[in-house]
């Protein structure tokens, strides 16, 4: 069963803006457009196109027509996760950067308004059905942390330690919501992570990464640890 209490005392709605809006601050400052992303074949221009694609995704479990969306992507030749966000990406292909950033910024100003109304107690459409605004918040709110690191987002040295410490709370959250039989427990150093491999400890920033799918291949954890830990399709 999800234990909602490791997300006590967070605030999705505000982890969402704050990150949102770093990424904001950096597609503004004339980035490297075509500087390859930390996402294997993705420049940043890409990412940025992809969470377009999100903003249309939130949009339509917004408007209950999550569903609808897929069979778009289906008739448009995107059969699985790869797929339907080389579709996604392929939409923005004509636009410039500057409309590229104004379409995104747009969307994403009107969805995390209407989630934020929502509230506590309030729902959305998703992939998997109707589900908790609030926890679905919380996931945007990674998707930017995670692409926003993707396309080199700085982030100020005093709040690197509180943005790390929410990521590692959610991480072991959707560990628990996705039912995966391991056990996180923090220590004086990190994180205790135990599982059929084995017992391994992890900083909480290879934590975050590891759930992100984002460790890079000369990490020392092992494959099954890897996957035990990743929460990304």
């Amino acid at each position: 069963m999800a234990d909602e209490s490791l997300l006590d005392g967070l605030d999705p709605f505000d982890l969402q803006e704050r990150e949102a809006d770093r990424v904001h601050a950096h597609v503004t400052s004339s980035p490297d457009w075509t500087r390859p992303s930390r996402c294997e074949g993705w420049s940043v221009r890409d990412v940025l196109a992809h969470l377009i694609g999100l903003e249309d995704y939130t949009r339509a479990g917004l408007d209950n027509r999550v569903k609808q969306t897929f069979r778009e992507g289906a008739a448009a030749g995107a059969t699985d996760v790869a797929g339907f966000n080389a579709w996604q990406i392929s939409q923005a292909a004509t636009l410039s950067e500057t409309e590229l950033v104004e379409r995104w910024r747009k969307a994403n100003l009107a969805n995390r308004a209407e989630l934020r109304a929502r509230g506590r107690d309030g729902a959305v459409d998703t992939s998997i059905g109707q589900y908790s605004s609030w926890l679905q918040s919380f996931h945007y709110a990674v998707e930017y942390a995670t692409h926003g690191d993707d396309m080199y987002v700085a982030v100020p040295e005093g709040e690197r330690a509180g943005r790390t410490a929410w990521r590692v709370s959610f991480g072991r959250f959707v560990l628990t919501e996705l039912e995966k039989p391991v056990e996180v427990e923090p220590t004086d150093g990190g994180l205790r992570v135990s599982g059929a491999p084995g017992i391994v400890e992890l900083s909480d920033e290879d934590f975050v990464e590891a759930t992100q799918g984002r460790l890079p291949g000369n990490h020392p954890l092992d494959a099954a640890f890897r996957e035990l830990l990743s929460t990304v399709p």
